[in-house]
């Protein structure tokens, strides 16, 4: 198949798509790859983990996405003291009613910025699970639905960095991609200074889409073509993790989900509406890393879980897709 055989929706779900990166890319000098993973993770209906120092840009990465997706926005900085409540929010005794009216938390919107997540306490890391996982929250026994679409863009600094603490796993495991952004180089950066004199680049940043949109754009992903070839090589890709001798704990299942979901999600944006294993290896290091444990021994030799995962891929075989998707 070829991109003249997109159909109408899927044709305008990539020029929508393509026109949100040129407006982000307003903001975000430099670093186009990082902006294509998160729509692609959002296209992907995951949320994003951005691991990185402070001061690269990942909260003005968050601000520009929210508007040119026209998404109602909120943002928490996760210090010590924020409490669960403050994430999913609380009932109040109303003396008039003689009833608790509830209270909305931060997380209740949109697109939830969670910043610096990894500096709160492991309780209020957990607030986000049933949300991020359900898009639901449960206060005092009483379950209320978040705003559809819901995306969470969660930074970390590295762990080490002072008053940090690692994610729980069953945390981590929500995230269907951990990025990183890094330093600009020497001409993005000196762009990025001049970009900025004299107004906030934030202000060009146009709509292009909306919540509907994005929904539509969801469902015309799950509609992309994947072949038992490319399941199987997925699955024989998680497999290989779970094996793998340097490897305490493997992809699971929900791993192996996301990195499908990614797949297709990645085939649309490159302009296809079948997937081969390139698109599934796009983002592979990407949807894993943050889900497997290594063992002491990758440890001692020095091994580090990116040198792990480019053996799974160097080790398991590709299948040959033609462009039906067939052999």
């Amino acid at each position: 198949m070829e991109k003249s055989e997109l159909n109408n929706e899927q044709i305008t779900v990539l020029r929508q798509i393509r026109e949100v990166i040129d407006e982000v890319k307003k903001v975000i000098i430099g670093k186009d790859e990082v902006i294509i993973k998160t729509l692609i993770a959002i296209l992907a209906k995951g949320h994003i983990l951005i691991e990185d120092i402070p001061g690269v840009g990942k909260t003005t990465l968050a601000l520009a996405i929210s508007k040119t997706l026209s998404l109602e926005y909120k943002r928490l900085q996760f210090t010590p003291d924020v409490l669960p409540t403050d994430v999913t929010g609380f009932s109040v005794y109303n003396k008039q009613t003689g009833t608790f009216d509830y209270k909305e938390g931060a997380a209740i919107c949109n697109l939830f910025l969670a910043d610096e997540i990894n500096r709160t306490s492991s309780k209020t890391q957990s607030a986000l699970l049933e949300i991020m996982e359900e898009g639901k929250v449960t206060v005092d026994g009483v379950t209320r639905s978040a705003p559809d679409p819901y995306i969470v863009i969660a930074t970390q600094n590295p762990i080490g960095s002072i008053g940090t603490q690692m994610l729980p796993e069953s945390q981590l495991d929500r995230f269907i991609i951990r990025l990183t952004v890094g330093y600009p180089d020497i001409v993005s950066e000196v762009n990025m200074l001049k970009s900025k004199q004299g107004f906030n680049p934030l202000d060009n940043v146009n709509r292009v889409m909306d919540a509907e949109d994005i929904i539509l754009s969801r469902k015309v992903v799950e509609n992309i073509y994947v072949s038992d070839k490319v399941y199987e090589y997925i699955a024989s890709l998680a497999k290989a993790t779970r094996e793998h001798q340097l490897i305490k704990l493997g992809l699971s299942p929900r791993g192996t989900i996301a990195l499908t979901n990614m797949t297709k999600a990645t085939a649309l944006l490159k302009g296809r509406n079948y997937a081969v294993p390139d698109d599934a290896l796009y983002a592979f290091n990407d949807v894993v890393a943050h889900r497997i444990l290594l063992s002491s021994r990758s440890k001692v030799n020095g091994v580090s879980v990116y040198d792990v995962l480019n053996d799974i891929v160097n080790t398991v075989e590709i299948p040959k897709v033609s462009k039906a998707g067939i052999l």
